[in-house]
């Protein structure tokens, strides 16, 4: 999953992206309104970790202007403004969760999980496809009950192909869900990951359409 912080202190920053990216997250970072504003409008992100108080433009109009525009993106309010008129707002803009500095990463973690499982349309934490059982709050996978062990990327497009069952997601939606403006990678990482699923998880489960991408209609 690829997520958007918005962030202007240049060590949070750091370290929001790197323990994001240790839960398996892809991760763009953004210093200022106007920056975040543009690559929320051009890029399909999972979720935004946004805060409030920022350069250029601040967190309460890229709010507002996103949702203005129908973007619905989940967004997360990360901001020491703890006052309930500021929650309220925040939540009355558009925001679909609200975390007050300071924080724990591991909340933060969770909040990101839900609030992402629910703009899939459910709050489900376990998918299920016959006998294979991902358990996405754990980031686990078991088949026939044992376990299954998949990388970070592997398991991001297991998790989006599942979420989208029945629908074709083509191969430049899963670059975009998977990797980040940094990451630098070979024009066949997407096959080398759905053949690593195919091999851990069975032939038969992701299907390729050709000229479109990938599906799994179980």
């Amino acid at each position: 999953m690829r997520l958007l912080v918005v962030e202007d202190e240049p060590d949070l920053a750091r370290a929001l992206a790197r323990s994001l990216a240790e839960a398996g997250f892809a991760v763009d970072v953004s210093a200022d309104g106007e920056d975040a504003l543009f690559r929320i409008r051009e890029i399909e992100y999972d979720a935004v970790v946004l805060d409030i108080m920022l350069p250029r433009l601040d967190g309460w109009a890229v709010l507002d202007a996103a949702r203005s525009a129908h973007i619905r993106t989940p967004i997360l309010l990360l901001t020491a403004r703890d006052q309930v008129t500021d929650r309220v707002r925040g939540l009355n803009l558009g925001a679909d969760d609200y975390l007050v500095k300071p924080f724990a990463v591991a909340e933060l973690i969770a909040r990101l999980h839900a609030i992402i499982r629910r703009s899939y349309g459910g709050a489900a934490q376990q998918l299920t496809i016959g006998d294979l059982v991902i358990d996405v709050a754990a980031r686990a996978v078991r088949r026939g009950g044992a376990a299954v062990d998949l990388t970070a990327r592997e398991f991001a497009i297991l998790e989006l192909l599942t979420r989208s069952r029945g629908a074709v997601v083509g191969r430049a939606t899963i670059y975009g869900h998977i990797y980040d403006d940094g990451t630098d990678v070979m024009s066949n990482a997407i096959d080398v990951h759905i053949a690593a699923l195919r091999r851990k998880l069975g032939a038969d489960l992701i299907r390729t359409r050709r000229g479109e991408g990938y599906v799994i209609d179980a």
